[in-house]
């Protein structure tokens, strides 16, 4: 699987740690500055859902693996700290700019959150460092998958965009017109257009890129034209017609040698594993003694 591939699967299923994470500590935070537990969160007729009931039901679906993400990432910064590891902002930088290009759903919402996406990174990056302290990789075998694989240390050109999906030109002329008066994009995408997912977001598609199929090649075409902030003259799509915002670009670069070298070395090792990238492998180590008492956290 390619490093872009990766990273997309990871950047999901962090996403969705993250938002399991903060619901259920939430939840527990505001309870803990409650005097009783027994307030009703919900009635169903003349019964009650108390907020106890609720937690306890949180504990048992999600309640073990939020402990575990929690005791994982405390013993990646214990490893870090015992073998004095750390890593680069640049080497996060590169890796979250890699995400924003890759992850098409990279919205504007999560992107206000680009402290914690590093941190996310940050983390990952240091548990290859850890698993991989120990593996020596010949200069000439990094050059040799350097060369072999540098598409892998491109990032395109990508367009952060919002849109809004109508069903006639008609329809799309006038809301361009409302929009050159001042209305608000988001709201009016809300409102009218017929792309509902997005429209739940205010029209943001998020990022996208030369050659992605998720959506009309038109896309790119004008956002190439586009300055930040500025909508598109009506665009031709199978749904009707649509108008672009270009809300931000990020442009093209390629990577030296030098530059991915380390993230070259940790990729081989990591391929060689026998065993999944995971911080569990390093509990022993670490000493963990945990809530749920057995030695395999899996």
């Amino acid at each position: 699987m390619g490093k872009k591939q990766l990273w997309m699967i990871i950047a999901a299923l962090v996403f969705i740690n993250c938002l399991t994470v903060a619901f259920f500590l939430t939840r527990v935070n505001e309870v803990n500055g409650l005097a009783a537990n027994d307030e009703a969160v919900a009635t169903v007729g003349k019964k009650e859902i108390s907020r106890q009931a609720w937690l306890n039901e949180l504990e048992a679906k999600y309640g073990k693996d939020v402990l575990k993400e929690m005791v994982n990432q405390k013993v990646i910064e214990e490893m870090a700290a015992k073998y004095n590891i750390k890593v680069s902002d640049q080497d996060v930088g590169r890796e979250y700019r890699i995400l924003q290009t890759t992850y098409n759903t990279f919205s504007q919402k999560n992107h206000q959150n680009e402290t914690k996406w590093k941190e996310q990174i940050r983390s990952s990056l240091l548990l290859e460092e850890i698993l991989t302290k120990d593996v020596s990789v010949s200069n000439r075998e990094l050059k040799r998958y350097y060369t072999k694989n540098k598409n892998l240390f491109s990032v395109p050109a990508a367009y952060h965009l919002s849109h809004i999906v109508v069903k006639t030109k008609k329809e799309a002329e006038t809301a361009a017109k409302e929009l050159a008066h001042g209305s608000s994009f988001s709201a009016m995408a809300m409102e009218r257009s017929l792309e509902e997912f997005s429209a739940n977001e205010g029209g943001d598609i998020g990022y996208i890129s030369e050659g992605d199929e998720s959506f009309p090649k038109q896309y790119i075409t004008a956002a190439k034209k586009l300055k930040t902030k500025a909508v598109s003259k009506p665009i031709k799509v199978k749904e009707g017609y649509a108008l672009l915002k270009l809300d931000g670009k990020i442009s093209g670069k390629s990577y030296s040698y030098n530059e991915v070298k380390d993230q070259i070395r940790r990729q081989i090792a990591l391929e060689q594993m026998k065993t999944p990238a995971s911080a569990s492998i390093l509990w022993d180590e670490a000493k963990v003694n945990w809530f749920y008492g057995d030695k395999d956290p899996n």
